[in-house]
């Protein structure tokens, strides 16, 4: 029986947005996984990928590109630098240039195959029109269609 509108509990757990985003969140973190395994998390694998399409940014712009905060981003870094996969060179003003290292460059190659396929199994359940459309939405919905948002590409 539906709740009346003014009931706090009207709306149904999956009409919530927050609540499938969550849902969508932990779909994507486990076919990551599944595909690329355990050695690099998602957010790795998107400063690793940044730092190959903008070699030699500054921790704090890496950061901003990846829509991530400062202190998580040194965390990363300090992590990524541990496996051999980047280099942080001491700038002036305190600020780290982030560079990735040959082991770096060999990890990407190994996962863009894998990462493609991920894709391809995460996006498969939508035609390639809803694909599209899907993509279009979540860009618009964490507003990278305003080129004022932090992040932008």
């Amino acid at each position: 029986m539906p709740k009346h509108p003014s009931d706090p509990l009207s709306i149904q757990l999956y009409d919530q947005p927050g609540h499938l985003i969550r849902r969508a969140h932990q779909t994507a973190v486990a076919h990551f996984h599944e595909a690329l395994g355990r050695d690099v998390t998602p957010v790795q694998y998107a400063v690793l990928r940044m730092l190959h399409e903008h070699p030699g940014i500054d921790q704090v712009t890496a950061a901003q590109m990846v829509a991530l905060d400062t202190s998580t981003t040194a965390d990363i870094a300090a992590r990524l630098e541990a496996k051999g996969w980047i280099v942080r060179e001491l700038l002036p003003r305190r600020q780290r240039r982030l560079l990735l290292t040959p082991a770096g460059e060999a990890l990407l190659a190994e996962l863009t195959p894998k990462m493609h396929r991920m894709q391809q199994r995460l996006m498969g359940r939508l035609a390639p029109a809803e694909q599209a459309e899907f993509m279009r939405l979540l860009r618009k919905f964490v507003h990278l269609d305003d080129p004022t948002t932090p992040g932008q590409p």
